[in-house]
């Protein structure tokens, strides 16, 4: 007899306290649920053992990862649906074991593991970066090797994603229906204009990326730039396309640690998308190396996350998909935490801009990239790894829309003892 996914859904929502809404199809060809809905597919019974020895996010993304579960259906649409249920609870897998107090859910527990068979659940997806404990975290080595696990997995792969503009954050939209590499290019102008950049300048772009701000500032304002990446195959890349410019003599790229930059004063600093890998514990360390390379009078575009704040700081955790499969050591703090370490390290901080619809305009955007072009992204990564890809964009960008988390450009000025900070005197009127 055919019910598999009715024994699920029931399971499930008697441990979930709460109906599914969702469909679910099981193996055995059964589905269970609200007609009409997406269909969160369970390939095998290994995706039950995944959740059952790991509960939580982990579990349900290591299903996703190794393709034991899937969707059918508008993905935006379920993972909304599902959100409540899996990161929107505000619990994690204590919190779940803490409900086998009810008798009710004990039973559910127990015809999960009757329903998942007498067997271990298999390893991890070889994508996942195991972790060796947090204590020694943002370590010159540890900082290189999480770089490396997210950013070396194929330029190939990033072009099919990020398009043209080689842009890996967020892009600045005038309207929503227009073109991806428009919207990019805006956002390099206006950090541009932020800086105030001139002619003669030296820039450096911290966490450079595939060198596309460091050749927008090189050719459009004339400034020597220095850009850094702990990502060696994101610095061959961008010295390539800067040589294609003809802009050798004006960029130097190099493989190296924020800590390891000694060649200040700079006329300005870009941090687009970089501090984010910094981490908590090493933010006002990052914020006091970039106030001691500028030059008086100065500035700092710092663009950067932002999550919400929590009324207990100390409980903050670091999301578990996106730090074993995208960001390894990656930490969120508020906007105001930012703010404060910034003036803590000396900044005289000038304005805040919040571009957060931007983000998931962004997002949207390498969906449907990765999407039309997935036959060639599995080939040039793996299974494994475009299916990391697509569920944490597709995930952002609905945390980006329901305004979990957030996209700051804060500017920043190394004003001088004598107070002439050299910003205009109308807010947003750069120059």
């Amino acid at each position: 007899m055919q019910d598999a996914a009715l024994r699920l859904k029931t399971f499930a929502e008697q441990l979930l306290g709460t109906p599914l809404p969702v469909r679910v199809r099981a193996w055995d060809g059964s589905e269970a649920g609200p007609p009409g809905a997406p269909v969160l597919v369970v390939h095998n019974r290994r995706a039950l053992r995944r959740l059952l020895w790991k509960p939580g996010e982990l579990g349900l993304a290591r299903g996703w990862v190794a393709g034991d579960l899937d969707v059918d259906g508008d993905l935006y649409e379920a993972l909304g649906l599902m959100a409540g249920l899996i990161w929107e609870r505000d619990d994690d897998a204590r919190g779940t074991w803490d409900t086998l107090r009810d008798p009710e859910a004990r039973a559910a527990v127990r015809g999960l593991f009757k329903l998942a068979g007498p067997f271990m659940p298999p390893p991890p997806p070889r994508e996942e970066m195991r972790q060796h404990g947090r204590l020694h975290l943002h370590t010159r080595r540890s900082d290189k090797r999480a770089v490396s696990h997210h950013y070396d997995v194929g330029n190939d792969f990033y072009e099919l994603v990020l398009g043209p503009s080689m842009v890996y954050s967020c892009a600045y939209w005038e309207t929503p229906d227009g073109t991806l590499e428009d919207a990019q290019r805006d956002k390099l102008e206006l950090v541009a204009r932020k800086l105030g950049l001139r002619p003669g300048q030296r820039l450096l772009d911290v966490g450079c990326g595939w060198g596309s701000m460091a050749i927008h500032a090189a050719r459009e304002y004339g400034v020597s730039v220095v850009g850094i990446t702990l990502s060696g195959e994101q610095a061959a890349y961008a010295r390539k396309r800067i040589a294609e410019e003809g802009l050798t003599d004006r960029i130097e790229i190099r493989v190296q640690d924020y800590r390891d930059v000694v060649d200040g004063p700079f006329d300005a600093i870009s941090s687009i998308g970089m501090a984010e890998h910094v981490g908590s514990a090493r933010y006002l360390e990052y914020a006091k190396s970039l106030y001691a390379l500028l030059k008086p009078g100065g500035r700092l575009l710092n663009h950067q996350i932002a999550r919400r704040p929590q009324d207990d700081e100390s409980s903050y955790a670091v999301d578990e998909f996106i730090d074993a499969y995208v960001f390894p050591d990656g930490e969120l703090q508020p906007a105001g935490t930012t703010v404060g370490l910034l003036e803590q390290a000396g900044f005289e901080v000038r304005d805040l801009e919040s571009i957060r619809e931007h983000y998931a305009l962004t997002l949207r955007r390498w969906v449907a990239n990765l999407e039309a072009n997935w036959p060639a992204a599995v080939k040039l990564t793996s299974f494994g790894r475009a299916r990391v890809w697509r569920l944490y964009m597709a995930a952002s960008a609905l945390s980006f829309e329901r305004n979990r988390i957030g996209v700051n450009q804060i500017l920043a000025v190394r004003s001088p003892e004598s107070g002439t900070s050299g910003m205009p005197l109308r807010a947003r009127t750069w120059g």
